[in-house]
């Protein structure tokens, strides 16, 4: 398959053309925002020779919206990103100016991590992060197109002409195809504020095959921090001692600012409705679909009309600056409408707006035209991650482009491909999400998308990936035996309360008394004793003094969640073995579905569409009914395919 737009047919002598580039490169990346420096990281720290190609040096990691990382379900993407040996953990704790833990009086699985980032000066710890790599090629261009043969991409072609060859291409575009800003019903051709849309790129898409969508997001106005009454507002101070995202961090030393809340009321919601007529959304001019968990001021007051008020997060965009985000008040109406709305609200009664706020529409990918390791089913070598598949969100984007440079350059060098499942990470649930349901709105992690949330909680992300990220080369030796170190003194630590026992006498059950918990009628080892919910490291001390050893540990609460929650972990592990037994059932790749009795015409277009590549991926279909599974299960268990279509071909 040739690209017709760029109407040429690559043959040898096209290699030696003069606008073709002469240094060559194994992976490509295209795009150097959050998906395209994980991607570009890992290729280039698996060893592959990495061209970065981004339409801006000076935007490089540049944080587009919130000055923030992390979250509920995102701080979680995060952990399991820098446990595998990517970067966006690294970049929050160097740069992070407020830390807070989430979500800490419910359960540890839903507990989570968010940073108020130093917006300068995170977009400048990761452009050192790329430049400091030595095999990574840094170059300003805008890519126009893909250069294709043989059903494969072998490089892409620039708006000046030239030509980059490689052995794969990673697509990171954001919001820049065909990106179209609108502020009230004006109407600007730009993927981010002040910046040039991709106005090629979807003709390049669509002549390769694939379904592109239309979506939207948007951004509140910002603030000028001087023009804010900041003795009215409520102070929302971080952590006292903040937990480090990176597992490599050992303190946060950086200093520390305070966010503050305030509220829309009723003022604010009635200028909003007497102006619904300006808003591009409700006039019609904004066609894509926006994101349902974050929606724009006026989709809150008309959605949520018994509201009296929204709560709105103002927050720091740095140290040396006084710029503020106003989380809570993302907007398209028109400026002096911003003007007007942020005025209404306490605190803001004089406050001048430094940027306006706005909607931006984007051009993307259905996702279910990619396979598990992101590489797009139409064209061999070519992979998509970040927003163009449909996500809205920072981690969500690193995910993707750390999964997508990981399989790059395994390919690269002929190894397996790198999938994590549904079972072992929140990554593997928004790639699975993706590539199996496809979106309708911008897709956002969350917890409550994980079917095993309790055994893939923040703090025990380490122990689950860190030995697969030092297996592919990207967990470097030192943290490695860190992370082993660790991992030996949490099972010594568990041995050790498996195997010490109390005996009820009248020192201990004193002392027990003292604690409120209920004395000892027989004894009882020390992981029976730290169970029970009165108990922690603490208390346990007292009883036994060598626990005293963890009660400031960074092991302590890992192992109390180990063991009070373990009759819990325990089942859910059992719910995992049958979650592996039905994903090891392979679904050959050009398995044909036609030829089964018993499945629907609607059943057999959505295996066909998405070709699933297991028997777990295919239940996850929507649509596919648990009795399809069952017929299915039947000619995949009895091995019996020589006689389905499309088997006979795929050697055993």
């Amino acid at each position: 398959m040739y690209l017709k737009f760029i109407n040429i047919k690559l043959a040898s002598t096209d290699r030696d053309m003069s606008i073709s580039y002469p240094k060559a490169h194994q992976v490509i990346v295209i795009g150097a925002g959050h998906a395209g420096c994980e991607a570009a990281l890992a290729s280039a720290r698996m060893g592959c020779k990495t061209l970065v190609l981004t339409a801006n040096l000076d935007t490089i990691g540049l944080m587009s919206c919130n000055p923030s990382i992390g979250g509920i379900g995102k701080g979680h993407l995060v952990k399991e990103i820098d446990a595998i040996g990517g970067e966006m953990g690294k970049a929050a704790d160097a740069t992070a100016i407020q830390f807070r833990r989430l979500n800490t009086r419910k359960g540890p699985a839903v507990q989570a991590t968010r940073t108020q980032a130093d917006r300068q000066a995170y977009k400048a710890y990761m452009r050192k992060a790329l430049e400091s790599e030595a095999k990574i090629d840094i170059k300003q261009r805008m890519v126009q197109g893909f250069l294709a043969e043989g059903g494969r991409v072998v490089g892409v072609k620039t708006n000046l002409g030239e030509h980059f060859f490689s052995d794969t291409v990673v697509v990171t575009p954001g919001t820049f195809p065909n990106g179209l800003i609108h502020i009230g019903l004006t109407k600007i051709s730009a993927g981010r504020a002040g910046e040039a849309a991709a106005l090629g790129i979807t003709d390049s898409f669509e002549s390769l095959g694939f379904k592109v969508g239309r979506l939207k997001t948007g951004t509140p106005p910002r603030f000028d921090g001087r023009t804010i009454n900041w003795d009215i507002l409520e102070v929302q101070p971080g952590d006292d001692d903040p937990i480090p995202f990176s597992f490599s961090s050992e303190k946060i030393e950086r200093k520390q600012l305070p966010c503050y809340i305030t509220y829309t009321n009723r003022r604010t919601h009635e200028v909003i409705r007497n102006n619904l007529h300006k808003s591009p959304l409700y006039s019609g001019h904004i066609k894509g679909v926006g994101p349902r968990y974050c929606p724009s001021i006026e989709d809150k007051v008309v959605k949520f009309s018994d509201k009296d008020r929204h709560q709105i997060f103002l927050e720091p965009e740095g140290i040396e600056t006084y710029e503020i985000y106003p989380n809570g008040i993302s907007t398209s109406l028109p400026l002096d409408v911003q003007h007007e709305i942020s005025r209404t609200i306490t605190g803001l009664e004089n406050v001048e707006i430094m940027r306006p706020g706005y909607a931006v529409e984007y051009d993307f990918l259905d996702p279910t035209q990619l396979s598990p390791t992101l590489e797009t089913k139409h064209v061999s070598n070519l992979f998509f991650a970040g927003q163009i598949n449909g996500t809205t969100g920072y981690e969500e984007a690193a995910s993707q482009g750390l999964i997508a440079g990981i399989n790059a350059a395994r390919l690269v060098k002929g190894e397996e491909t790198f999938v994590l499942d549904r079972s072992e990470a929140y990554i593997g649930i928004l790639v699975d999400d993706l590539v199996t349901k496809g979106v309708d709105e911008p897709y956002r992690m969350f917890t409550s998308r994980a079917e095993y949330r309790l055994i893939l909680r923040e703090d025990n992300a380490d122990l689950r990936l860190r030995e697969r990220g030092h297996k592919i080369g990207l967990v470097n030796d030192q943290d490695y035996e860190k992370f082993m170190n660790k991992k030996n003194r949490i099972q010594m630590e568990l041995d050790r309360l498996e195997n010490t026992k109390v005996l009820p006498n009248p020192k201990t059950n004193k002392i027990l008394e003292q604690l409120e918990s209920a004395p000892l009628k027989k004894p009882q080892t020390l992981k029976v004793i730290l169970r029970r919910p009165e108990i922690s490291y603490r208390e346990l001390s007292f009883l036994d003094p060598p626990s005293s050893t963890f009660v400031n540990s960074d092991i302590s609460s890992q192992i109390c969640m180990e063991v009070k929650y373990e009759g819990y972990i325990q089942r859910q592990l059992e719910q995992v073995d049958k979650f592996k037994r039905i994903e090891q059932i392979k679904i050959p790749n050009d398995f044909s579905y036609v030829s089964i009795p018993g499945l629907s015409k609607e059943i057999i277009q959505k295996l066909s569409k998405i070709r699933p590549g297991s028997l777990g991926q295919a239940s996850r279909i929507s649509g596919v009914t648990p009795a399809a599974i069952s017929v299915l299960m039947v000619y995949l268990k009895r091995g019996d395919l020589k006689g389905v279509k499309g088997y006979a071909s795929r050697s055993s």
